[in-house]
């Protein structure tokens, strides 16, 4: 067996069925994308090459709204790094420490990461309509009439309105692989800094949080490029309206492909979104590699 495992031809023969579905389904896309991006093409016709000219489109010549979005997608992230993920971490300390219920609450915590984002689009949806919706409702009722609000009608409130799903929809994902990063820890060092008389939140902010590192590292770096690509709960909410409020990258490029039959502007976008996520995660992990060191 490790005569096997040392082969390096076993190693790449085994290899290899992943290697090329990686490049079917992730690298040759991206690779045919950035080739489009260079054409001035409406997905059936003759194709022009026209150079960076898309690109210049998007960053000099937009009227799509597409800084607006990019600003949007930032704001989910700040959301997802801000509220997301403590909220996540607090309930998986909480879970972790054995509360009863332990196996109960959570799988309802990650009940919503496998329901089908078009229901919980739709969910939502129903939550915040104007005249039935159980938000207003529920203002009306405790007796806050003046906020009641038309949420996705109206430019202010839009955005945020169509992120809290968002935000909201995988809580559980990242309590669970924090819950497991923290089942990971020998169960000698919580008993030995309890003997030693440290509390909970002690334990927590001293042993438990230093020690998945690694785990948190891993959570930031989903919640980034997951907020960066958002589409279906925006789309299915909003599509990016009213007036561009809510638009993000992914529903510019959406309208551009499908709407607007601009094939090459919409695969420039789609390459503005691939490098945007591995610029953040390089960020990512070399600010907390070096404030590991």
């Amino acid at each position: 067996m490790k005569q096997t495992l040392g082969n390096k031809k076993v190693i790449c023969l085994f290899v290899l069925p992943a290697l090329t579905l990686f490049l079917l389904i992730v690298l040759f896309p991206i690779i045919m994308s950035a080739y489009y991006s260079l054409l001035d093409w409406d997905g059936i016709g003759e194709k022009m090459w026209i150079g960076i000219e898309n690109y210049k489109t998007m960053f000099v010549g937009n009227t799509d709204g597409f800084f607006q979005a990019i600003g949007n997608s930032i704001l989910l992230v700040a959301l997802s790094v801000l509220v997301q993920l403590p909220i996540s971490l607090l309930l998986a300390l909480v879970l972790a420490n054995g509360v009863p219920g332990e196996n109960f609450y959570r799988t309802v915590y990650f009940v919503p990461v496998i329901l089908s984002t078009v229901v919980i689009g739709q969910l939502w949806t129903k939550i915040y309509q104007p005249e039935y919706g159980l938000l207003n409702t529920l203002l009306n009722g405790i007796g806050l009439d003046g906020l009641a609000h038309q949420w996705l009608a109206d430019p202010k409130t839009a955005l945020l309105s169509a992120f809290v799903p968002t935000v909201w929809q995988y809580i559980g994902y990242q309590m669970l692989i924090m819950y497991a990063g923290i089942k990971a820890i020998p169960t000698e060092i919580f008993e030995s800094a309890r003997i030693d008389g440290a509390s909970g939140p002690r334990i927590a902010a001293k042993i438990t949080i230093p020690l998945i590192k690694s785990t948190l590292t891993t959570c930031v770096i989903f919640a980034v490029i997951g907020s960066l690509k958002v589409f279906d709960i925006v789309y299915i909410m909003t599509k990016g309206g009213p007036m561009h409020a809510s638009e993000v990258p992914s529903t510019v490029m959406y309208s551009a492909i499908f709407q607007r039959n601009q094939y090459g502007y919409g695969s420039a976008i789609a390459i503005f979104i691939v490098i945007e996520c591995l610029i953040f995660t390089l960020i990512i992990q070399k600010a907390l590699q070096k404030e590991n060191n």
